[in-house]
C-alpha cells in the first residue's frame, strides 16, 4: 500500500507542478513567410483571392487527395467559407475569408475542428517589389488555452507551421512563374 500511495503522491506532484507551470508559459503564438514572386502585384493577388486556388499551393491541399471540400458563398468575397475533413493528416474544419482590402490583402478565420478544436487569424498579403515582382506574406495567429498552452513548450510552432506556409508559397511562386 505504501508504493501505491507513494506512485499517487509523485504523479500528483508531476500534474501539479505542469499545472503552474502552464500559468507562465504564453498562449499566444503566430508565423509568418513570405517570397518574392515574379509576376505584377495584381496578377497575384488576383489568384490568390480566390481560396480555391489554395488547393493548387497549399501543403495541406496535398496531403489527402480524397478530401472532402465543400464550399459557402461565391469565392473571392467576404464570407465565402471552405469546408473540409480528410484524413488524420489534414483533419476537419473550415476557413472563411472575413476582409479583403483590395489588391493588398485577405483576411481569414480558421475554424479547426478534428483533430483538435481550435480558432486562428491567417492572412495573404501582396506587396509591389517592382512592376513584375511582388512579395507575398502567408500568416498565422492563434493561442492555446491553459492548460494546453504548455504543449508550446515542446511544439515549435514557427517551425511546424512556417515549413507549411513556406512549402506553399513555393509551389504559389512555381505555379504563377510556369504560367
Amino acid at each position: 500500500m505504501g508504493i501505491l500511495l507513494t506512485i499517487a503522491v509523485v504523479i500528483g506532484l508531476i500534474i501539479a507542478l505542469a499545472l503552474v507551470l502552464a500559468l507562465f508559459v504564453k498562449k499566444d503564438y503566430s508565423v509568418e513567410r513570405d517570397i518574392i514572386i515574379n509576376r505584377n502585384k495584381q496578377e497575384v493577388f488576383d489568384y490568390i483571392r480566390l481560396l480555391k486556388n489554395q488547393d493548387n499551393y497549399s501543403k495541406w491541399g496535398s496531403l489527402d487527395p480524397n478530401m472532402k471540400k465543400e464550399y459557402r458563398g461565391m469565392d473571392g468575397t467576404e464570407g465565402f467559407t471552405s469546408l473540409w475533413e480528410g484524413n488524420k493528416k489534414v483533419g476537419q474544419g473550415e476557413q472563411k475569408i472575413v476582409k479583403i482590402v483590395e489588391g493588398e490583402r485577405i483576411d481569414y478565420a480558421l475554424h479547426f475542428i478534428k483533430p483538435f478544436e481550435g480558432l486562428a487569424d491567417s492572412h495573404l498579403a501582396t506587396t509591389a517589389v517592382s512592376s513584375d515582382q511582388t512579395k507575398v506574406s502567408w500568416g498565422m495567429s492563434s493561442s492555446m488555452k491553459y492548460p494546453m498552452n504548455l504543449m508550446l513548450l515542446f511544439m515549435n510552432m514557427e517551425k511546424l507551421i512556417g515549413n507549411d506556409f513556406s512549402t506553399g508559397l513555393s509551389n504559389l511562386k512555381q505555379l504563377l512563374e510556369s504560367r
